[in-house]
């Protein structure tokens, strides 16, 4: 495989500049679940958004896609990036104006199909306006929108599904290289491991352009967690792949959490704090489940390469947990804090947040 190209996404305003692809770390996005045409009226509702924006950041996302379906959206979206570091993404469909309405504004990258948007000419326009404001495009290609002669070939098996994707997505890809736009990516996501892994495979032996991965419609949280693990283990471990996104029916913050335990298991991203934790069982005298529900967005966002451990009894507390550089346990009515295995302090449980926050703050 090739070294793909840099695409550069970001730096307008406020906006951070981060690089997408090349010798550029993998970066994780991620995508809004809600509607965010209330912050046009509500100054309210906008500081809600940027504050998630900025706990997302924190937990280790770096690019942020948005939905827009309509012009309000795209106002709104305009209103956003005006507020935030982030580079935001709007995921356009169907009608150009509403991506030549939010490069208007700082928003960094544009989501489109040129196949969709309509003729020659407005897939034109927004190239142009691209490239007077620096914003990237992806190419996002999915199982479900193949042009009508390749969901044919694939239909009567002349193609398979996998090729399908790699064949579009270069015909896509086509359209920008004719306008002398280099500044894009391109995704080729199936609902399927072998699929999106072959897809991704084929296109990376035959060009430089930065990959964005994902294995779409994943599932829920256990389904889509398992299946991204596997596709995403397959293609990072031979360069394949600039910026990842796992797609779950769950939160934005679960989606980045993910990303970033298989970047750093796979030795892509390093760095931050690691929580290890015991699956419970019937020793518990520490209800883990609850501490680490409580704290894990918080010690996940801090800026500290430590490990945490969160231990349900004795038997798994400090012997376990001896390499954790905090850690905490219980048993009855008492809560013990531990570093590197030993005991450092044993308080009533309903102190154990307040003396396991000095402690790690002490680090």
């Amino acid at each position: 495989m090739c070294q793909s190209r840099t695409v550069f996404i970001g730096g307008a305003g406020k906006t951070k500049r981060i690089g997408i692809g090349g010798k550029e770390p993998v970066s994780i996005q991620t995508m809004w679940k809600e509607g965010i045409t209330d912050v046009l009226t509500d100054r309210t509702a906008l500081i809600s958004v940027i504050n998630k924006i900025e706990m997302l950041g924190g937990l280790g996302c770096d690019i942020l896609r948005f939905a827009v379906p309509d012009m309000p959206s795209a106002d709104a979206l305009v209103k956003i990036a005006a507020e935030t570091t982030m580079p935001l993404v709007a995921d356009i469909h169907f009608d150009y104006r509403l991506a030549l309405r939010c490069l208007e504004g700082n928003v960094a990258k544009i989501r489109i199909n040129p196949g969709n948007i309509g003729s020659r000419d407005r897939v034109e326009a927004v190239v142009k306006r691209c490239k007077d404001t620096g914003a990237a495009i992806r190419i996002g290609v999915n199982t479900g929108s193949f042009p009508k002669d390749i969901a044919e070939a694939v239909a009567i098996g002349k193609m398979t599904r996998a090729t399908g994707l790699v064949e579009t997505a270069a015909r896509e890809a086509s359209v920008f290289e004719e306008l002398d736009f280099q500044q894009f990516v391109v995704s080729m996501k199936a609902s399927s491991v072998s699929e999106t892994v072959e897809a991704n495979t084929a296109f990376a032996s035959r060009f430089d352009i930065p990959l964005h991965i994902g294995v779409t419609e994943a599932g829920p949280l256990i389904g889509g967690i398992v299946k991204s693990t596997l596709a995403f283990n397959s293609l990072l471990s031979r360069s394949i792949g600039a910026t990842i996104r796992v797609s779950l029916s769950s939160s934005p913050e679960n989606e980045v959490i993910t990303a970033r335990e298989i970047l750093q298991e796979t030795g892509m991203r390093h760095g931050g704090v690691k929580i290890v934790s015991c699956p419970r069982c019937g020793r518990n005298g520490f209800d883990v489940h609850s501490f680490v529900n409580r704290w894990q967005n918080e010690l996940l966002s801090m800026n500290k390469d430590i490990t945490v451990a969160v231990m349900g009894c004795v038997v798994n507390g400090p012997g376990e947990g001896q390499y954790a550089d905090i850690g905490i346990t219980g048993a009855g009515d008492k809560v013990m804090i531990f570093k590197h295995g030993k005991i450092i302090q044993t308080v009533p449980a309903e102190l154990a947040d307040t003396v396991f926050r000095k402690e790690l703050l002490s680090l």
